[in-house]
């Protein structure tokens, strides 16, 4: 539901920040890389990932999509929750976590407080994918945080194609042209089915 909440930072600990806004004070969790690069600002944009639960509505709060989108995928695999996710997050950089998944290091995630091997195990296997192929350089792929891609794919998925297939085409499309606009990335795609 929300995107992101921009606004002064009212209040920063290591685990949370409450970002006002207009009057609203918005509580939001955070982990320790968010924590990093917001000290010592006082302006924030934090982008943000909703729970909602029978006893509570919680929102977890990130300093780049990059973050956001490795909770996300995190939070997909079974038995990883939004805390542990956070605890990951705050144990690693994004960066780190794509590397231990990619080259399968069970060791690295099996450290991390709340993760057992199998756990760490499921991880991998789950996720070795949607991380895509990497250098292992760190670098994240311009395709992981690219709004022309997210909006060429909400719009073919809307238009009834499988979201998995229309992933694996706007992937392939954007290796090929990653400065390709949304209206030639579904043209390109739908030339694809």
């Amino acid at each position: 539901m929300y995107e992101y909440i921009q606004g002064t930072i009212a209040e920063l600990t290591p685990a949370t920040v409450v970002i006002d806004n207009q009057g609203v004070g918005y509580h939001i969790q955070i982990s320790l890389n968010t924590y990093s690069a917001l000290s010592g600002k006082e302006q924030a944009v934090v982008f943000v990932h909703q729970v909602v639960r029978d006893d509570a509505h919680l929102l977890y709060g990130f300093f780049n999509k990059s973050e956001r989108e490795i909770f996300r995928q995190l939070i997909s695999v079974s038995g990883i929750g939004s805390n542990t996710a956070r605890m990951i997050l705050s144990s690693l950089s994004p960066d780190e976590i794509k590397e231990a998944i990619l080259s399968g290091n069970v060791k690295l995630l099996n450290n991390i407080k709340g993760v057992g091997a199998k756990t760490a195990q499921r991880i991998i296997v789950d996720l070795k994918d949607k991380v895509g192929k990497s250098n292992l350089t760190g670098e994240f792929f311009q395709t992981q945080s690219n709004t022309n891609r997210e909006e060429a794919l909400s719009a073919l998925v809307m238009l009834g194609f499988v979201k998995s297939s229309v992933e694996k085409i706007l992937d392939k499309l954007l290796q090929a042209n990653p400065k390709a606009s949304v209206e030639e990335l579904v043209k390109q795609a739908l030339k694809s089915f």
